[in-house]
């Protein structure tokens, strides 16, 4: 297997991620109902996303904790969600490539799912 190392291969984890996300009966309901995601509007910002993480490309503008805080106030997020979406992104990655890359994508997907979650607790809290 090879490492990350382009738009392309971003495009490929991502699609095959949320291919899993759509079908997951822990958290898919949130993305296809609850949050009624636009998939062809989402996911060309989730490519630019994890190519400005991973490959250094500024292609992504935005704040992604918004919306997320947004889903929160419609559905209580836990650490079961994102433990999930976690361990998902992490089987896609492992399917599909190896290397430096591949685990700063791992380690950073580790880092955005425990800030998230620790925001939206706090935002919970009244904080």
């Amino acid at each position: 297997m090879k490492d990350l190392e382009c738009r392309a291969d971003v495009i490929l984890l991502v699609d095959r991620f949320y291919t899993k996300v759509k079908s997951n009966p822990v958290i898919g309901y949130i993305f296809t109902e609850v949050a009624a995601l636009d998939f062809e509007t989402h996911l060309p910002k989730m490519y630019d996303f994890w190519c400005s993480m991973l490959l250094g490309q500024q292609s992504y503008s935005g704040n992604p904790m918004t919306p997320h805080l947004i889903l929160s106030q419609k559905i209580k997020l836990s650490s079961v969600h994102f433990d999930e979406w976690l361990l998902l992104f992490n089987e896609t990655v492992d399917t599909l490539f190896e290397g430096e890359v591949a685990n700063n994508a791992k380690y950073r997907a580790k880092n955005i799912a425990g800030l998230m979650l620790y925001k939206i607790e706090q935002e919970g809290k009244g904080l």
